[in-house]
C-alpha cells in the first residue's frame, strides 16, 4: 500500500464504478502514467494494493506515484480514444512508448476527377479517391508508381484540366507514359478505362493483366508486329519483378495485417506485415524498450492502440498471436474508426497461423540484431569512454566531454565552434558558434578567446541560477564538462590551460589532439600520446574533433556566403535590404539574379523597373 497519498483510502473509495482515463502524477506533478478502465474504481484500486502480478515497469511506475486523477468517459472506445490521444500528448515515462510514429504512405489515384491521376498521398482523406496501402516507406511507392507509369500511360502532373484550353503535353506524353489528356482529345470512358486496370493491378489482380498482355503479344507477333510485342514483353517482366518483391503470402485475396511479438530480457520487438489483396506490400518493425516482461496481452494493446491512432487504412482482419487486452474494445474501435467492421483474429492452425509464427521468426530475429548493435554501440561509447579514462588516468568516466575548434580563411572572418558529447553521443541542443573579434590570424589567441568567453559565461551563469535558486541545468552555459578536447597541438592545449587556470577552473582535464599525426597532448607530459588507429578511445575523440571542425567549417562558410553577397548587391545603387532580401527569396542565388531579365527582376513585389534596370545593367556591364 502506498501511504503517501493523503486520503488515499477515502478517495479510492470515491472512484466511480464507469469508464473513463486515470492519470498518475510523481510528487514533482509530472505525468508519469496514462491508462484507460471499464471500470475506474476497479483498475485503479489494484495499483495500490500489494501484488507480484505487475512487472518491473509497472512496479516501478507504482513507487513513484504521488497523486492521480480521473476523466470519465461516456464509453469504453470513448476512453480508448482519449487515452491514446493523451499519451501522445504527455509521453509518460512509463506507458508503452512507440517511437515510430511516422506516417505510412499510400498510393491515391484521384477517382473523383474526370481524368484521374496517380500519386503518393502521406494520409487518406474523405476525399472521393481511392487509397492503396500502407506502404512501408516513400520508395516503395515511388518504385510502384514508376512501374505503374510503364505499364498504364495514366498522368501524374498537377495540372487543372477543368480548363477548356488546350495544353501542350509533356515529357511523359512523348516517351508513352501519358495519354495526355491536357489536350483535350481523349475521351473519358478510354481514360477511365485504364483507371479501372491500374485500380486492378493495385487490387492484386495482377494476373488477369499479365494474361491480357500475353494474349495482346501473341497478336502482335502474329500480325509481325514486332516492334509492339518487345513493348508488350516489357511490361510482363516489368509486373512479374514487382511481383518478386511482392510475396504471395495468402491465398485469400483480403487485406490484413499481421502481428507478431517477441519479448527477451528487458525489451519487446513487433513486427508488422503489411498484405494487401493477397500479397505482402511491405513490413516494419517497432522495437518497445523495458517492456520485456510486460504481459504479452497488455503490451500488445498498448501497441495497437498507438499504432493504429497513427494509421489512416485499416485493414478488415488484424491477425494477432495473443487476444489482446481489451480486444473487444478495440476491434470497435477500429471498426469504428474504418467505418466498417474489423475483425481482431488469433488463428490457431493453417495458413493464417503459418502467418503469425513467421512475423514472430522476423521479431525475434530483429530483437536478436538489435542487441547486437546495442553490444557494438556500447564498446564504441561507453567502452570507449572507461578505456578514456584509464588512459589519461582519471578519476571516472568523461561522460560530457566538450570540444573546441577554429576556423578562417587566411585571417578572415575568423570563427570557432563547441560541440559536446554526452555518453560518446553528440548532443546538438549545447552546440555553441562564436565569431573571434581579434582582426590578424592568431590561432593560439584565438583559442583562449573561445574558451574564456565559452567558461566565463558559464560561471556568470552559475552566479545567477544560484542566487535564484534554480539547478545549474537551466543555463545555456552553466553545465561545465568532464573533458575538453582542444583541436590542435601544444600551443593551442596551452592557451586554453592558461584561460581556465586565470578563471579557477584548472581542475577540468584538457587534452589537444593534433591531427596530423593523431597525436594527443596532455599537460605536464613531454610526449605526445599515441594510441593505436583502432583503439576505441582514439576513433571516439576523432569522431567528436572532427564534427568540431565540420560545425567550425559550416559556420564560416555561411559567414563567407553572407559576406559576399552583401559585397556584390550592395554595390548596385538602389538595392538595400529590402530589396536584397527579396531578391534572394525569389531567385536563391546571384547567378539566378544574373541570368534574370529586366521583366522578370521588375516583377518582383519589393522591385520596380528602374530598380530592375539597375540591377539588369549591373551585371551585365561587367
Amino acid at each position: 500500500m502506498i501511504d503517501n497519498i493523503p486520503d488515499l483510502e477515502q478517495r479510492l473509495k470515491d472512484l466511480p464504478d464507469k469508464p473513463g482515463v486515470y492519470i498518475m502524477r510523481d510528487k514533482d506533478g509530472r505525468i508519469i502514467y496514462i491508462g484507460k478502465a471499464v471500470s475506474l474504481k476497479n483498475r485503479v484500486r489494484q495499483y495500490f494494493r500489494s501484488s507480484t502480478n505487475h512487472s518491473p515497469r509497472i512496479r516501478s511506475m507504482i513507487a513513484h506515484i504521488a497523486d492521480f486523477e480521473y476523466i470519465l468517459t461516456d464509453s469504453e472506445v470513448e476512453a480508448l480514444v482519449l487515452e491514446c490521444s493523451l499519451i501522445k500528448e504527455y509521453h509518460p515515462k512509463y506507458n508503452v512508448s512507440l517511437r515510430d510514429d511516422k506516417h505510412y504512405p499510400y498510393i491515391k489515384i484521384t477517382v473523383n476527377e474526370p481524368y484521374p491521376r496517380i500519386m503518393l498521398a502521406r494520409s487518406t482523406e474523405p476525399d472521393g479517391a481511392r487509397y492503396f496501402g500502407p506502404y512501408p516507406n516513400s520508395a516503395a511507392v515511388k518504385e510502384t508508381i514508376e512501374t505503374l507509369k510503364g505499364l498504364f500511360p495514366v498522368r501524374t502532373c498537377k495540372r487543372n484540366l477543368n480548363s477548356k484550353k488546350k495544353e501542350r503535353p509533356c515529357l511523359d506524353y512523348y516517351i508513352g507514359q501519358c495519354m495526355a489528356p491536357c489536350q483535350k482529345d481523349i475521351p473519358a470512358e478510354q481514360y477511365a478505362d485504364v483507371i479501372r486496370q491500374v485500380c486492378d493491378f493495385l487490387d492484386g489482380r495482377q494476373e488477369d493483366i499479365i494474361d491480357k498482355l500475353k494474349e495482346q503479344m501473341r497478336n502482335a507477333i502474329d500480325a509481325l508486329n514486332f516492334e509492339k510485342a518487345a513493348v508488350l514483353r516489357d511490361k510482363i517482366n516489368a509486373i512479374l519483378s514487382l511481383q518478386e518483391k511482392q510475396k504471395v503470402v495468402s491465398t485469400e485475396l483480403i487485406d490484413q495485417d499481421v502481428i507478431g511479438v517477441f519479448q527477451q530480457d528487458e525489451d519487446s520487438m513487433v513486427q508488422v506485415f503489411f498484405i494487401r489483396g493477397g500479397r505482402m506490400i511491405g513490413a516494419e518493425h517497432f522495437l518497445l524498450e523495458d517492456t520485456g516482461h510486460d504481459d504479452t496481452a497488455s503490451l500488445l494493446a498498448s501497441f495497437m492502440e498507438q499504432f493504429y491512432s497513427g494509421i489512416n487504412f485499416i485493414p478488415s482482419e488484424v491477425l494477432l498471436p495473443v487476444w489482446p487486452e481489451d480486444g473487444q474494445t478495440i476491434e470497435k474501435w477500429l471498426s469504428d474508426k474504418k467505418g466498417l467492421r474489423i475483425q481482431l483474429k488469433v488463428p490457431i492452425k493453417g495458413e493464417k497461423r503459418e502467418l503469425v509464427e513467421m512475423a514472430e521468426e522476423n521479431a525475434r530475429e530483429a530483437l536478436e540484431r538489435f542487441s547486437l548493435k546495442i553490444k557494438a554501440d556500447k564498446q564504441r561509447t561507453q567502452g570507449a569512454l572507461e578505456q578514456l579514462a584509464e588512459i589519461l588516468g582519471l578519476d571516472q568516466m568523461p561522460w560530457r566531454i566538450e570540444a573546441f575548434d577554429i576556423s578562417h580563411i587566411q585571417g578572415t572572418d575568423t570563427v570557432a565552434s563547441m560541440v559536446v558529447a554526452e555518453g560518446g553521443r553528440p548532443k546538438n541542443s549545447d552546440y555553441r558558434r562564436f565569431r573571434i573579434s581579434m582582426p590578424q590570424n592568431d590561432d593560439f589567441a584565438s583559442m583562449a578567446e573561445v574558451v574564456d568567453r565559452r567558461y566565463s559565461k558559464g560561471l556568470s551563469e552559475k552566479r545567477q541560477l544560484a542566487a535564484k535558486g534554480l539547478d545549474i541545468k537551466d543555463g545555456k552555459f552553466s553545465a561545465f564538462p568532464d573533458l575538453i578536447l582542444i583541436d590542435g597541438g601544444r600551443g593551442q592545449l596551452n592557451a586554453a590551460r592558461q584561460v581556465l587556470a586565470r578563471l579557477g577552473l584548472d581542475y577540468i582535464p584538457i587534452i589537444g589532439l593534433a591531427k596530423e599525426n593523431e597525436e594527443i597532448y596532455i599537460p605536464d607530459r613531454s610526449e605526445p600520446l599515441v594510441l593505436p588507429k583502432d583503439s576505441p578511445a582514439l576513433q571516439l575523440l576523432q569522431r567528436i574533433r572532427d564534427e568540431a571542425h565540420r560545425f567550425a567549417i559550416s559556420y564560416h562558410r555561411s559567414l563567407r556566403g553572407k559576406s559576399a553577397l552583401q559585397s556584390v548587391l550592395d554595390n548596385i545603387p538602389g538595392i538595400g535590404d529590402k530589396r536584397r532580401k527579396a531578391l534572394m527569396e525569389y531567385f536563391g542565388s546571384v547567378e539566378s539574379i544574373k541570368r534574370a531579365g529586366v521583366e522578370e527582376l521588375a516583377s518582383i513585389k519589393a522591385m520596380n523597373i528602374s530598380a530592375a534596370k539597375k540591377v539588369y545593367e549591373y551585371f551585365h556591364s561587367i
